[in-house]
């Protein structure tokens, strides 16, 4: 039945259908690494026992997000060999340390440590166990180093070479872990996590403050978690305009078709707010714009002339459409975050922060909202590098395994089944324990075990037995 498919394509959608749901947990469990490390640092500092309540009630999250983000990216990787045998080939010199690095270095902090966050806050110490949290917590950034690193070079490649079998080698070492892009995409993904973290934190507070405005833990969630929003979202956005402006100097092609610029502008681009990319047609149709503020945005002056993907060849074009309206969503979700922290600062100074019923309301209704700009964005990195695995020098098309469509299609329709049965069941879970406040004496993941495996009888008590 898929015989008439392209194998390509279906290749692409199986990695972003397994990326699309890996990239959520990493981004959640980033963030809510760094604020289980803050919560105990306020426990340890002030005695207080509502952060230790608030710490062991948000870790028995942590331990189910980042067993998922584990699981799913494990299997994800695996279609490095499956579907793209051709990028890892021209590409694993350089990918391939990267990766192995992250596993290196930031697995193996995590995998050290983890067992002790989880389960040795009464056996080890408590300031032992702070430093197994703060290991966990660095852990997950230096993931995002090395993850981002590699693709960051797959978006603006440098120090590289190509040897005599058109491989991708590392000339500079230095150049390909810190390639142009790399600096801009680390902050603006690290602080996504951070966002989508504390939206979610905050969600959960409003919920629970919305049936009982003094329950003492949700309080002090909330209130972490709209400092948070206030401080962090407008540093988000001028991170994210930086990143645009150092995308427009290295991958130009991708901010036309995230600005919609089809036509070149001589005189000043327009910013289109919202229209109907015709990909066909090479135009937006029903385009509502503001005119010469799109180079105002991207050139910092009103008469700043600007490119479009009519001096690119077609061939060349990414995906217009998606990237257009991805790139919107992103940016309609941070202006949102903003707006929440504004919003809670006013009700914060007005002394009705645990009290505004329309706050909680919008705090609820922005709970997810990091997770849909986290996807979002991501959509939009990796379709605008479109038609490119390694942005302007090796094609997609060149990247793919020799593989019919229907074996493509078989396993993507047999990760669709896995992952909606395994990853639903996990989310239900979660949204469980998050439906049931903190209470007095929260109690972490418990890792009672047996004394010894059943079916081995101690033999002494086999002694005991015989002489009987």
């Amino acid at each position: 039945m898929f015989e008439g498919w392209d194998a390509v394509v279906l290749a692409r959608a199986q990695f972003a259908f397994t990326m699309s749901f890996h990239i959520v947990f990493p981004a959640f469990s980033i963030g809510l690494a760094s604020y289980l490390a803050v919560l105990e640092a306020l426990w340890l500092w002030t005695g207080r026992e509502v952060f230790i309540n608030l710490f062991n009630y948000w870790l028995k999250i942590f331990a189910i997000a980042f067993g998922m983000g584990v699981v799913s990216g494990i299997v994800m990787s695996y279609q490095f060999g499956t579907n793209w045998s051709a990028f890892s080939d021209k590409t694993g010199p350089v990918i391939g340390p990267l990766m192995a690095y992250e596993v290196l270095t930031a697995f193996f902090l995590e995998a050290g440590f983890l067992g002790v966050m989880l389960f040795g806050l009464e056996r080890v110490g408590h300031r032992l166990h702070f430093l197994a949290t703060l290991m966990v917590a660095i852990g997950t950034l230096i993931s995002a180093f090395w993850i981002l690193s590699a693709n960051s070079w797959m978006q603006t490649p440098a120090g590289y070479a190509v040897n005599a079998d058109g491989q991708f080698v590392a000339a500079d070492w230095l150049k390909v872990i810190f390639n142009p892009s790399f600096p801009y995409r680390l902050l603006h993904m690290v602080l996504a996590a951070y966002l989508t973290t504390a939206l979610v934190v905050g969600a959960v507070g409003a919920f629970h403050l919305w049936r009982d405005s003094h329950l003492a833990g949700p309080r002090v969630m909330f209130s972490m978690a709209m400092w948070m929003a206030t401080l962090v979202a407008p540093i988000q956005i001028l991170a994210g305009d930086q990143h645009g402006l150092n995308t427009l100097e290295h991958q130009p092609t991708k901010i036309m078709a995230m600005e919609g610029h089809f036509e070149s502008h001589k005189d000043g681009a327009p910013l289109i707010l919202f229209g109907l990319p015709s990909q066909t047609a090479g135009e937006v149709k029903y385009a509502v714009e503001i005119p010469k503020l799109g180079s105002l945005v991207l050139k910092h002056s009103l008469d700043a002339p600007l490119k479009g993907l009519d001096t690119v060849p077609r061939e060349n074009w990414p995906p217009v459409p998606i990237a257009f309206w991805s790139f919107r969503i992103m940016v309609g979700m941070g202006f949102l975050m903003m707006g929440l922290g504004l919003f809670s600062l006013w009700e914060r100074w007005r002394g009705a922060l645990y009290h505004s019923r329309l706050l909680h309301l919008f705090a609820m209704a922005m709970g997810p909202a990091g997770f849909v700009a986290v996807l979002a964005g991501w959509i939009t990195t990796e379709t605008g590098r479109q038609p490119f695995t390694v942005y302007g020098l090796l094609r997609t098309v060149e990247s793919a395994s020799p593989l019919a469509a229907p074996a493509v299609a078989s396993s993507l329709i047999a990760f669709a089944i896995v992952y909606f049965a395994v990853f639903s069941a996990g989310v239900i879970y979660i949204l469980r324990l998050m439906a049931q406040p903190p209470h007095h004496g929260e109690q972490g993941p418990q890792g009672d075990i047996p004394a010894r495996a059943a079916g081995i009888t101690p033999a002494s008590g086999a002694v005991a037995r015989g002489a009987a």
